[in-house]
């Protein structure tokens, strides 16, 4: 892979370095180069069988999660055909309207997601914040603006584009947590089936999930990011990517290094799975 001037220059914003103080082309080919190793690496590590999570997951519908009980955190979510039978604007109406928990009482209004609904790329963060809250959109304000940034640096945005250059962006949780408090797990669970069905209706060739929660709900695992990241996980047949939510990235600059290793390793998997 060689990097263009506009990639290092979203390289740089991102706190990212290929090689400390080059300047001739041998330094920049060795640089690029020791990323491509590290990334394919990466990539030829398979998962261990522990880190896999089901394959068959079942859904609710809306009117489900506002009367049910609050359901067990385990392997499988409760069926039910309403859910599972939604397109995206009855989706999109149902999570509008949901009452299901406490959140709902102080929100603006839902984020729902954005980008491509048939994109080959899907990010799922964690929750909304005062930004994401204000805007209905997920990734706003600074922490939207560095991932913009890593997208752009891997040829990848939420604008216009070919499905295998576009992303969909989407939250574990639709609704702002008050003072952007971590979600309870009650919380995560009763919103958890609106993302099984949006991850259903995207189909993606690859999942970045960005952020403990995320991770958490997808893999079922309870792992430190720092223990998952580094290798290819399955999410019901599609391979999913573990790596720091960009807020976390702002407040922790170091770790923006191990942020572009992961990407690296996202985009040599997809080439893996899909080819050129």
């Amino acid at each position: 892979m060689r990097w263009t001037d506009r990639q290092r220059a979203m390289l740089l914003e991102m706190g990212i370095r290929l090689w400390p103080d080059a300047t001739s082309n041998g330094a920049s080919e060795a640089a690029e180069t020791q990323l491509e190793v590290k990334s394919a690496q990466h990539a030829l590590t398979p998962p261990p069988e522990q880190e896999r999570s089901a394959t068959a997951v079942v859904l609710p519908t809306a009117a489900d999660l506002q009367q049910a009980p609050v359901p067990v955190r385990d392997d499988a979510v409760p069926i039910s055909s309403g859910l599972s039978a939604m397109d995206w604007p009855e989706l999109q109406v149902a999570v509008s309207r949901c009452t299901a928990c406490r959140l709902c009482e102080a929100r603006r209004q839902t984020v729902f997601g954005v980008g491509n609904r048939r994109a080959h790329w899907m990010i799922v963060g964690e929750a909304p914040g005062e930004q994401e809250d204000l805007a209905g959109e997920p990734f706003v304000g600074k922490s939207g603006q560095l991932l913009d940034n890593m997208l752009r640096a891997i040829q990848l945005t939420r604008d216009e584009a070919a499905p295998q250059r576009q992303v969909y962006i989407a939250n574990t949780v639709k609704c702002r947590p008050p003072g952007n408090r971590n979600p309870q797990p009650d919380e995560l669970a009763r919103c958890e089936p609106y993302l099984i069905r949006q991850l259903d209706l995207v189909r993606p060739r690859i999942i970045l999930a960005m952020g403990r929660f995320a991770v958490q709900s997808l893999l079922r695992s309870s792992e430190p990011i720092g223990k998952l990241r580094g290798r290819v996980h399955d999410y019901r047949g599609v391979p999913l990517i573990v790596t720091y939510h960009p807020a976390y990235l702002l407040r922790n600059l170091p770790d923006k290094a191990r942020a572009w290793d992961d990407l690296c390793l996202a985009v040599e998997t997809v080439k893996t799975c899909t080819g050129p």
